[in-house]
């Protein structure tokens, strides 16, 4: 294949964004549709990108259009990542909602109510770090959260802001989050290492966090935490995947332990019925499902770009604009946080900057562990802040339902930790590295 280089090619791609960003839009802020952005079929979306792409290769038949989307699909990491993803679905919807309940009234017993809103960030934190979610854990501890900023006094959009913080903590750093399986297997790195990169970035400002955290509330006078029942062995499966991932044992591996062991317990507990187990587990596969395809339609229309030059266009504009290696990986920050902006999704936005990730660290030499990590952290960050993102809307929805008066620019100011990681994020581009 000829060495093209044409932004032509990337017509895909602007399409894409302005299509679910339009649409989105439209939905969200015009037609005040709750959840609007959610609205929009990605796939779709997707469908419509691939099939400009398509005919953009307009001097080849349909059959090598093919050969070259199958060739790219085919990719040894896009299966890992979509198997992963699977057993990741699996994984939450055997362990459920009463699990992540028990890790946060277990540790909100341990401390005085002045401490709450720290102690908030580092349950959300632990709890996305173990399921891997950030918005499933948004959902199962913001109800918390108001609960505590009720009974406390603490102002409401502080506990949101908390927990949304804690949240992105664990969905940048969790072994099972897609974020950290998207960014690895695009890159072909070891999540260990990623992980170990990702933690020099992640801690400092989550320590920051907490100190902030713990200054913003000291000085207010507050009630009596309301604690209810957990069961503290519902904590275990989470733990031994956090350790497992942690000592580099395979994923896959750590995954069917961690189901088994949560399978013993829901079940073994009568915390469960069998049926509804089976159910869960269903639910659980099913909401990786839209993961899964838009990582296939994204190797698709990548391999199709790649053909018609655009990564080519791409990589040349970052040379001519960074020149160092430092400046590379500022390059593919600004490209996950502008796609991540265009989609209001973390993980769409990884997949889709990938390919052209890869190709400014083998030109910069910019190392896998240190792409991946920069792909997961500034897609982390704009998806934290986002006033449309799934994050803020589901985590204000919450509230409202449960008759707190707020709004997502009410939140935006409580945000510290998205804030923080991106100060943290920019020294560890241009600070010397210390291994």
């Amino acid at each position: 294949m000829e060495n093209k280089s044409s932004f032509a090619a990337l017509l895909p791609i602007a399409v894409f964004v302005f299509l679910y960003l339009g649409l989105g839009i439209t939905f969200e802020y015009v037609m005040q549709i709750p959840m609007g952005f959610y609205n929009v079929s990605v796939v779709v979306i997707f469908l419509i990108a691939l099939g400009l792409a398509c005919l953009q290769a307009n001097k080849i038949n349909m059959n090598e259009k093919l050969k070259i989307m199958a060739n790219n699909m085919a990719d040894p990491n896009i299966i890992t990542m979509i198997l992963i993803f699977l057993m990741a679905g699996v994984f939450v919807g055997v362990l459920g909602r009463s699990s992540a309940e028990s890790v946060a009234y277990f540790l909100l017993s341990l401390i005085p109510a002045d401490y709450a809103i720290p102690l908030l960030f580092l349950i959300s934190a632990f709890v996305s770090l173990a399921m891997g979610t950030s918005v499933g854990t948004i959902t199962l501890i913001v109800p918390i959260a108001i609960a505590v900023g009720n009974s406390t006094g603490f102002s409401i959009p502080l506990c949101v802001g908390t927990v949304m913080g804690g949240a992105m903590f664990g969905d940048n750093l969790s072994f099972i989050s897609d974020t950290t399986i998207a960014a690895c297997n695009g890159q072909g790195c070891a999540m260990q290492d990623k992980f170990k990169a990702n933690f020099k970035i992640a801690i400092p400002a989550a320590i920051l966090t907490v100190i902030v955290l713990y200054f913003l509330s000291a000085q207010q006078s507050v009630g009596e935490l309301q604690i209810k029942d957990y069961q503290l062995i519902q904590i275990v499966p989470y733990l031994l995947v956090l350790i497992g991932g942690i000592m580099g044992f395979n994923v896959f591996l750590v995954l069917l332990v961690g189901i088994l062991c949560g399978t013993a317990l829901m079940l073994g507990t009568g915390e469960i019925a069998f049926i509804d187990y089976m159910t869960n587990i269903g639910k659980g596969t099913a909401g990786m499902f839209e993961t899964s395809m838009v990582a296939i339609l994204v190797s698709a229309i990548g391999g199709l770009i790649a053909y018609n030059g655009g990564f080519n266009a791409l990589l040349s504009t970052v040379h001519k604009i960074f020149s160092t290696k430092k400046g590379g990986m500022l390059g593919i920050g600004m490209l996950v946080g502008f796609m991540d902006i265009a989609t209001a999704n973390n993980t769409v936005a990884i997949v889709m900057t990938n390919p052209i990730a890869k190709e400014i660290s083998n030109s910069y030499d910019i190392s896998p562990k240190e792409t991946a990590s920069l792909l997961d952290t500034f897609s982390c960050i704009f998806q934290g802040i986002l006033p449309y993102g799934a994050q803020m809307l589901v985590a204000v929805s919450i509230a409202i339902s449960l008759g707190c008066e707020i709004t997502a620019f009410m939140v935006l100011p409580f945000l510290l930790y998205p804030y923080l990681l991106l100060v943290s994020s920019i020294l560890f581009v241009f600070l010397p590295k210390i291994d």
